[in-house]
């Protein structure tokens, strides 16, 4: 059977814009409020020295009266350009024992209120006093009248800053310098300016280096820390000989200069670097390390990758250097910009807590996330390389047209990123893997009633870890989601005119929708609505709509998407209504796209016969469901067991994803959902196969212990076989690689399910490899690609012996892609006890790093013998996992959701919600949200076991008779 899309036409073309471009302002909705909204204030806190004295200097303040005691700095005050010189000590005090930094700081601000009162961001700093007796010296710059005197100083733990208050008011646009000299510490927290540790032949190695976003700019010097308060920095860094410092500016040049200086009695060098562009805290960047590195110059602009002397010389980074200066072209180009650095340093780091950070001129990674070696590293691991690259440049290559709101930067590099991906290597396809990536991703967190708009409240984002807790699903992907593809003339257009526009400034969602407007009006393509009017209903309402499509009637309508349809959700300024342009594939409809405004108001014309069927959505580049009478249903399957290649290989995995989710909201039948699963036998294509197995991953989540499994795991194992068998040939008895990038990521899947499932030539195959690999471990002879599922596999086989191997491999890997594919094969065990003794080592940053501690503990417990373990084990020690790994620490939503995911029993309730009680002192941080969603997540798993078990059971059951 024939099939044709119909694409948006030219009239709605405008609208690929406004949802294209436009929805580049979903990404500065998300964190508008995060700079526009009013402090919320909290019990007071006196200001201390910095050594827990509470100073008599600073009168205790009326409750929720006071400035500082806001978390939101007053805009009385403008910061200019900072002057900062750091100095972090590589070996550890004699008395103390801690790795320490002492600075100084030179701040120029300008008041643009007059004020009394001086308040900039302060954590875990301890100062000097100044001859006058405070923390900070006060001196007018430029001229004019001596600067009022400093009446008192002190430091408020709670709200993270260092109060000055003046003898008279600062003068209303005089600019004045406030000076102060401190002394922090060098700690492994992963945040501010800390220290990362590695060994090299045998010898522990420190790196002093930063993660400053989103407010940790604040540990490492005095300063305005949120993003709107932009300046120059100018940096320096005291360091040792044989020690190289890095910053976001050239350490090179006419003004710059490397010297060698005697302080405390050493010999130390001192390297100046280059002012930065005015720019975020959160942006900066300062390291010392004895790293090699690579480079190569691109049209003036200087490439360098950083690395361990051990993976450099092992030419780690050279994939890394090899995609950079194509991708950072491939930007220029989209925007019609040039890079605006002199340079673009990468870094790989031992200790990271995120994927990577986008400083301006000084990007910093995990080592997964840059170091690429072709024997040991997947492809998996090379295309997440490229991914991130793309990603972090996507932000370097408009570092001028900065966007000032940290979510818009991270949410339109999320989208971008597969972009420059593509660019770089266009045989990958990896366009199409968005839907996987990130559709499907944000679509499992946003059909929650426990989600949240793209705005957030202004009450509700006040504290450091509140703003950690925006990074989640919603703020990467569901940006990337909304977007139609940005590819015509018009749409960059408008991007570049609007992106020159506000070039180190700032701005709201609102300027990008005036910027929308104004190309509609001049296409002379009316939509139907003004463009704040369309672009507000994805902006300022949480969830998506599921489109349902009467075949027989025409009638087409739209209802706010929930996972549980009797949950109570917040009222939405739209009232759960979304405008949506829906595209279709069929011959013999007559609309080549329609705008659905109302929940119910729209017809189309459609003629279709019986066994025709209609799919819209066509290629998923809207944000929604589809859902169909039952007769089209009937005929898209039936259109799967004739010819599942009459459908795009993208709808066949949207079919199965919908479905499957449709059915969770009670919207078709379980069975239904189930029976899109049954032409598999014929599938050889990655994105329907990984569809299918991420849904009935719920289905293992839900009866992995109980009587559904036995069933369950004999009908995967008939689906998957012939998959199995397809790629045992292909690969001529697994002698070579498959030569698709996605087939290479569907021989993985095909493996994985057919040993996890019990094909015997599937575990006599792995387990004969890894075999091989314990006689003699000098040889591994796994594929990089399949070492992943066949660790695991082998080592859920296996016992103690295996284990014990590949833990010792572990601790012996110099390639970080290799530790991390044995870090997670650690977690398959069977045994309890192995499990047990493994979430101890998570406490033990000797054996298991900080940055890696909470994924650990998530491996752990996606095992189902892990579970019960990983969750008591949390509950157990949930105080010090806490305060030792950050309540700030992106990861905690992770730890939340992925220790109770399988949580689906009244009991398992019941002790979720007295965790939640038991642990109201000492908090959740970033992961807050995440309990909330665990606890609506598990009464809905209740709900939909007691209403699905038993014909699941039986639907297994018959189909996997002969």
């Amino acid at each position: 059977m024939g099939a044709k899309g119909f694409f948006i036409s030219k009239a709605v073309g405008v609208v690929g814009i406004v949802l294209g471009a436009g929805a580049v302002a979903t990404i500065i909705a998300l964190s508008v409020v995060y700079s526009q909204e009013k402090a919320k204030t909290d019990a007071p806190v006196a200001p201390t020295d910095g050594t827990g004295t509470t100073l008599p200097t600073v009168p205790t303040p009326a409750p929720s009266n006071e400035p500082w005691d806001k978390y939101r700095l007053p805009e009385s005050l403008v910061p200019e350009t900072y002057t900062v010189t750091l100095h972090p000590r590589l070996i550890p005090d004699p008395i103390t024992k801690l790795y320490i930094f002492t600075g100084t700081s030179h701040v120029v601000f300008k008041c643009v209120k007059e004020t009394q009162l001086i308040l900039i961001h302060s954590n875990k700093l301890n100062y000097t006093k100044a001859l006058n007796g405070f923390l900070a010296t006060l001196t007018t710059e430029g001229g004019g009248a001596p600067a009022p005197a400093i009446k008192s100083s002190g430091l408020v733990e709670k709200t993270q800053y260092l109060v000055l208050q003046l003898s008279d008011s600062l003068v209303k646009d005089q600019k004045y310098k406030l000076s102060t000299t401190f002394t922090g510490e060098l700690a492994d927290d992963l945040g501010g300016f800390y220290r990362s540790e590695y060994l090299e032949n045998g010898v522990k190695k420190i790196v002093a280096t930063t993660q400053m976003q989103p407010t940790d700019a604040r540990k490492a010097f005095p300063c305005f820390d949120e993003p709107a308060m932009k300046a120059i920095f100018h940096i320096t860094l005291v360091h040792a000989h044989g020690t190289r410092a890095l910053s976001n500016g050239m350490e090179t040049g006419e003004l710059i200069r490397t010297t060698d200086q005697t302080i405390d009695g050493m010999s130390v060098q001192v390297t100046t670097f280059e002012p930065t562009k005015k720019m975020s805290t959160y942006l900066l960047a300062f390291i010392v390390s004895d790293f090699g590195f690579i480079q190569t110059t691109l049209e003036g602009v200087l490439i360098r990758i950083f690395a361990r002397k051990a993976a450099i010389d092992a030419n780690q980074g050279e994939y890394a250097l090899s995609v950079t200066g194509p991708i950072l072209k491939f930007f220029e180009n989209y925007y019609n910009a040039t890079y605006p650095l002199p340079k673009s340093d990468q870094i790989a780091l031992p200790d990271f807590n995120a994927g990577a950070m986008e400083n301006w001129g000084l990007i910093t990674y995990r080592e997964t996330a840059l170091l690429y070696d072709a024997k040991y590293s997947s492809n998996s691991n090379k295309e997440r390389i490229a991914s991130i690259i793309s990603h972090e440049l996507a932000h370097m290559a408009f570092v001028k047209k900065s966007y000032h709101y940290m979510a818009l930067c991270v949410g339109f590099a999320s989208y971008v990123e597969y972009l420059g991906a593509d660019h770089a290597e266009p045989s990958w396809g990896v366009k199409d893997l968005t839907v996987l990536s990130d559709i499907h991703r944000v679509f499992a967190v946003d059909a929650l009633a426990s989600s949240h708009p793209l705005s957030s409240k202004a009450e509700d984002i006040q504290r450091p870890e509140q703003i950690s807790e925006l990074f989640d699903a919603i703020s990467y992907s569901k940006v990337q989601s909304t977007l139609t593809k940005i590819n015509n003339k018009v749409s960059l257009c408008i991007l570049q005119t609007y992106l020159n526009k506000f070039a180190y400034g700032n701005t709201v969602y609102t300027d990008l929708w005036d910027h929308l407007q104004m190309a509609v009006d001049e296409s002379g393509k009316p939509l139907p609505g003004r463009v704040h009017d369309i672009m507000n209903t994805w902006v300022l309402q949480m969830g998506f709509p599921v489109i349902t499509i009467d075949t027989a009637t025409g009638l087409v309508t739209q209802k706010h998407f929930l996972l549980d349809p009797e949950s109570n959700v917040e009222a939405s300024p739209y009232n759960y209504e979304w405008i949506v342009p829906i595209t279709w594939m069929k011959t013999n409809i007559n609309q080549p796209s329609i705008w659905l405004t109302k929940k119910s108001d729209t017809r189309v014309e459609m003629k279709v016969i019986s066994g025709q069927w209609v799919l819209a959505n066509l290629d998923t580049v809207g944000y929604y469901r589809v859902n169909y009478d039952m007769a089209n249903w009937e005929s898209l399957l039936n259109a799967l067991t004739s010819n599942h290649q009459d459908i795009p290989k993208i709808n066949r995995a949207q079919l199965i994803d919908d479905a499957f989710n449709l059915a969770r909201a009670k919207e078709i039948s379980t069975i239904l959902a189930l029976r899109t699963t049954q032409y598999l036998t014929k599938e050889t294509e990655y994105m329907p196969w990984e569809s299918a197995l991420d849904n009935l991953d719920f289905f293992y989540l839900m009866f992995d212990r109980s009587e559904v499994l036995g069933p369950m795991q004999a009908y995967l194992l008939k689906q998957v076989t012939p998959l199995f068998d397809h790629f045992r040939i292909l690969t001529v008895d697994w002698t070579i690689i498959p030569p698709g990038h996605m087939d290479q990521y569907n021989q993985v899947n095909a493996i994985g399910k057919a040993c996890s499932t019990g094909l015997p030539q599937c575990q006599t195959l792995v387990q004969g490899w890894f075999t091989s690999w314990m006689d003699n471990p000098a040889v591994n002879p796994i594929e990089p690609n399949l070492r992943s599922t066949v660790y695991c596999s082998a080592i859920a086989a296996g016992g103690a012996k295996e284990w014990d191997f590949a833990w010792d491999q572990f601790l012996k890997a110099s390639i970080a892609t290799e530790a991390e594919k044995l870090r997670a094969a650690l977690a398959c065990t069977k045994e309890p006890w192995l499990l047990n003794r493994y979430l101890e080592y998570t406490l033990n940053p000797s054996l298991i790093r900080k940055q890696d501690a909470t994924s650990t503990i998530v491996y752990i417990a996606s095992n189902v013998v892990g579970q019960p373990l990983a969750w008591d084990f949390i509950r157990d020690r949930w105080s010090y996992i806490f305060n030792q790994y950050g309540g700030g620490s992106f990861s905690f939503s992770n730890l939340i959701n992925g220790v109770t995911e399988r949580f689906s029993s009244k009991f398992e309730l019941q002790q979720l919600e007295q965790f939640k009680k038991d642990n109201e002192a000492v908090g959740f941080g970033s992961g807050t949200l995440a309990v909330e969603q665990a606890i609506e997540r598990t009464k809905a798993n209740m709900m939909w076991i007691s209403e699905n078990k038993q014909q699941v059971l039986k639907w297994f059951v018959d189909n996997t008779l002969p």
